[in-house]
């Protein structure tokens, strides 16, 4: 299952975001996006879980969890479209 995190604190790296998360289970991707030219975070990213059931505990866990002074977004990802 993989889940879209927005209002994630620019100081807060993929390794960061991965700890936090891994306590819900095992994650197969971490992933912050970052802007292209500045390389500065854009405050949302993705973690993949190896099991549905895992993303859910962290859906309800986390969503709306305050991080280091920002409060966090966190839901199921939308599949990609083509």
């Amino acid at each position: 299952m993989k889940l879209f995190i927005k209002n994630i604190e620019s100081s807060i790296n993929e390794a960061v975001l991965e700890s936090l998360f891994a306590l819900y289970g095992e994650i197969e991707s971490t992933k912050i996006i970052y802007d292209r030219i500045t390389w500065e975070s854009k405050g949302y990213g993705f973690i993949e879980f190896t099991k549905k059931a895992d993303g859910q505990k962290a859906i309800e866990a986390m969503n709306g969890k305050e991080i280091r002074g920002k409060a966090l977004s966190v839901v199921e990802a939308d599949e990609k479209r083509k």
